[in-house]
């Protein structure tokens, strides 16, 4: 059995999804000349092959006044730790991403806040959990 669970039409469609997700699938099917009710055959067999896992929107996060773009590298401080900073981390308004890594430190987060009163608060609630490194985006290239 082949390792890949979908073929190179199902792939140009996904990256058709992946640029506009507000694309009709009759408008995918000009692109990939197939009916519309193909497409839809298509997307919905990768969503329930779990490929398609759900749909996003991109947005101006300085339109809304979230200045601030971090990313940290947190250091927790013990094992026991990692439950409640991951509770913590997941239901955090501020945290944008969060990925366990291998290598320096326990995880990565991308966060957004206001302004560096509203992240010096979120760096001090950090702290309960262990220390962190901070970087701040300067510019976002991609």
């Amino acid at each position: 059995m082949t390792p890949y669970l979908i073929d190179d039409t199902d792939y140009r469609i996904l990256q058709y999804l992946i640029e506009d997700s507000t694309l009709s699938h009759k408008d995918i099917g000009e692109y990939v000349h197939m009916t519309g009710q193909a497409v839809g055959a298509r997307i919905r067999r990768m969503r329930e092959l779990e490929i398609i896992e759900g749909y996003t929107v991109r947005w101006n996060p300085l339109k809304i006044g979230q200045s601030i773009h971090a990313f940290i590298t947190v250091f927790l401080s013990s094992n026991a730790a990692h439950p409640p900073f991951q509770k913590f981390a997941l239901n955090h308004s501020s945290v944008v991403e969060l990925h366990r890594v291998s290598g320096e430190g326990c995880y990565w987060m991308r966060v957004r806040t206001g302004d560096q009163a509203e992240l010096n608060g979120f760096l001090d609630e950090l702290l309960e959990y262990g220390n962190y490194r901070i970087n701040l985006g300067m510019k976002q290239l991609k």
